[in-house]
């Protein structure tokens, strides 16, 4: 007999899921109202109060919160408890402006580490599997929320981080490690680092790999399974809401995240209007968190593009299907609106190619010009490469509408990451708005 390992947020009906979120909005609400001076200035400002939100959909009348929230509230102004009660802080790097700070009280870093556990399980983990995390320990919240919710699932954790990539492929194979949590990209490195070695991933003991912190497509995924023989999910958080494990896809089914609606309260809204837009419809993807203690937000705004759906492995938690983009990763080239995702989708159709590329944008003149920077998976002739260039920017014209120049590099040319993916290279001295 299958012992059950769901938790107690698992086994509630719809109707008992929805009656808690209820409830554990409002007091979320209440609370924020009593202790966050900037929520109760712009929610008095817009003339909305506490006892207001009687039903779900009340969450509308409330402000929306973003990135400047944060950062004009910096460091500790966006805390609900006392500092003295937060017992770790984390925060992004702050190449942007000030760093945007987060913070844990001892009951957060418990439920963070329980809806991580129940993401790696969904992703086919079970207690006792090796879990390697190759996601960065720090500040950043990728490496300790993965290893947090490895260790309360009862897994064994090798905490290695990011880089040193030769050692990542040693480590996999010493210690038989069953699941990899690591950006997609950093993934394909060491999928490279194998075969130099004259290893066939196929071969190792790999078989689960939790890929987030960066967009990725399905056909990522296909050249991911197909060369390490492993079951690629997503996974999906940002530090704002919790971290990792708001939501995973499950490996029964891939066909999108499952958001943990016990913990986080999802809308999709037209990035334009702000129009709360119906399931089913694309738009931008809004957060509510309805459990945290420190560091509670209200309708935070993601940029990341998305719609719900229906839930499937976890019937009452509806899915968001898998991020295509964000609102400030769009290029607007020549009146036309592109993602890397989606170059992305043309980059891994290309057999001569390996699957990495970077967007390059430049403005010679009046007119904001794409570079897509390529490599090839061999040696080629100068004709060779010419064709393959031709062939690429006649697919991204014809799929996409946007006139692109492409440049192909030998193989190793384009830059690796050992983290994010840097997509998007920006050139121009002042850029305007793409």
């Amino acid at each position: 007999m299958t012992t059950d390992l769901r938790d107690e947020g698992e086994r509630w009906s719809l109707d008992e899921l929805r009656a808690r979120q209820l409830e554990r909005l409002q007091d979320t609400v209440r609370r924020c109202y009593a202790n966050v001076p900037h929520y109760k200035k712009t929610w008095d400002e817009a003339g909305v109060h506490p006892d207001d939100i009687r039903a779900l959909s009340d969450l509308a009348k409330l402000p929306f919160t973003d990135k400047l929230t944060l950062r004009d509230n910096y460091p500790f102004g966006l805390f609900a408890v006392p500092r003295e009660q937060v017992v770790r802080v984390h925060a992004s790097s702050g190449t942007t402006g000030k760093p945007t700070v987060v913070g844990y009280t001892r009951e957060d870093i418990d439920m963070w580490a329980g809806v991580m556990a129940r993401s790696i399980r969904a992703a086919g983990g079970r207690p006792g599997d090796v879990v390697h995390v190759a996601y960065g320990y720090g500040l950043f919240t990728g490496g300790l929320g993965a290893h947090y919710g490895a260790e309360k699932l009862g897994c064994t954790v090798v905490p290695i981080s990011g880089g040193m990539t030769e050692r990542q492929v040693q480590l996999i194979q010493d210690f038989g490690c069953k699941i990899m949590m690591v950006t997609p990209s950093y993934f394909l490195s060491v999928l490279d680092e194998f075969e130099r070695q004259g290893i066939d991933p196929a071969s190792t003991t790999l078989r689960i790999g939790i890929f987030g912190a960066e967009p990725w497509t399905p056909a990522m995924r296909t050249e991911i399974e197909s060369r390490c023989h492993m079951d690629a999910v997503d996974i999906y958080g940002l530090s704002e809401v919790v971290g990792p494990g708001v939501s995973c896809e499950a490996a029964e089914t891939k066909d999108g995240l499952h958001i943990w609606e016990d913990h986080f309260y999802p809308e999709i809204i037209d990035p334009v209007t702000g129009e709360v837009l119906p399931d089913g419809e694309q738009g931008e993807l809004v957060f509510t968190s309805l459990t945290k203690q420190a560091f509670p937000v209200i309708r935070y705004r993601t940029k990341d593009l998305t719609r719900l759906l229906p839930g499937t492995a976890y019937p009452t938690m509806r899915r968001m299907e898998k991020v295509t983009g964000r609102t400030d990763d769009m290029m607007i080239i020549r009146g036309v609106n592109v993602f890397p995702t989606q170059i992305e989708e043309i980059i891994l159709a290309e057999p001569g190619l390996a699957p990495y590329f970077q967007c390059v944008l430049s403005q010679p003149g009046n007119m904001l010009e794409l570079t897509v920077l390529a490599e090839s998976n061999q040696t080629l002739g100068d004709s060779e490469r010419l064709e393959l260039e031709k062939r690429i920017s006649k697919r991204i014209k014809d799929n996409i509408g946007t006139t692109a120049k492409i440049e192909v590099r030998a193989p190793g040319g384009i830059e690796r990451s050992v983290g994010k993916a840097r997509r998007i290279v920006d050139t121009r001295k002042s850029p305007l708005p793409t």
